[in-house]
This record gives C-alpha cells, sequence and structure tokens, in this order.
C-alpha cells in the first residue's frame, strides 16, 4: 500500500532545493553587512576608554561609571560584556546619559577611527605663560 503522494513528494522536494539555496546565500549576505559603515548618532562623542573595573571606566582620562544597562558594541555591533575589556585602552565611540554616565559604546574599527568627531577631550581652566602668545611689537620676554 502506498501511503505517499506524488504531489507531497514533489512540494517536500521543493522545499528542501528552496532551504538549500537559502543557506547558500546567508554567508554572502553576512559579509555584505559587515562591510555597511555604521551609522552614529549626532550626540555621540569620540575618545578613549579604559575600563577600570565595572563600572567604573576612564573616558579620556576622566573618572565616570557606565549608567545601568549600558551597552558595549563591538565593530560588528554584537554586544561585548566590560570585564573583557579590562585596563585596555580603546578609541570608542560613545553616548552619555542625564546624569554624564556613559550609556552606549560602539568599539571602532581602524577606519571608522579616522573619521574627525567632537570629543569630550582634555579641558582645563589655567593657560601656563608659556602657552600665551604675545601681541604684535611685544618684547620677547627673557628670564634673568
Amino acid at each position: 500500500m502506498n501511503r505517499c503522494r506524488p504531489a507531497l513528494v514533489a512540494t517536500l522536494a521543493g522545499l528542501s532545493t528552496a532551504l538549500a539555496a537559502t543557506l547558500l546565500l546567508i554567508p554572502a549576505s553576512a559579509a555584505h553587512a559587515q562591510a555597511v559603515q555604521r551609522e552614529f548618532p549626532a550626540k555621540a562623542l569620540r575618545g578613549t576608554m579604559v575600563v577600570v573595573q565595572p563600572p567604573l571606566v576612564a573616558m579620556d582620562d576622566r573618572a565616570t561609571r557606565f549608567a545601568p544597562g549600558a551597552r558595549i558594541l563591538d565593530s560588528t555591533n554584537k554586544l561585548v560584556m566590560s570585564s573583557t575589556l579590562l585596563n585596555q585602552e580603546l578609541v570608542v565611540n560613545y553616548t552619555l546619559d542625564q546624569r554624564g554616565q556613559v550609556h552606549q559604546v560602539w568599539l571602532l574599527t581602524e577606519a571608522e577611527a579616522k573619521v574627525k568627531r567632537p570629543g569630550y577631550g582634555t579641558q582645563r581652566n589655567f593657560v601656563f605663560e608659556s602657552q600665551q602668545t604675545l601681541p604684535a611689537g611685544a618684547p620677547a620676554r627673557t628670564t634673568n
């Protein structure tokens, strides 16, 4: 007694062929996705990050913390745990929350790091005398 219908066998064969073709295309589309340039929010800053001891972090040599629920994304937008980045100086784009804590971090590739972006940077409220410019026609300072 033949229990398999010819139409069912043909349908299953067609589905298996379609599935095999789809699986063959996945690696090509994954490689294409890696070549796409990532878009960062306009408010994202550039800086160097050193994870001291989670949640403590130094951003541009300034001590701060990760916000609750902070995310760190690698160059392929996969989630990275902060404990795996201990004491490594990394070039990143990052956003801050309303308290000034680090909310989201993107680890950058070399090409992304070359693109200029504003950063928090090092700020001082003083200027050394050697850094001041002299007005035109003023005599040069001499030390005795």
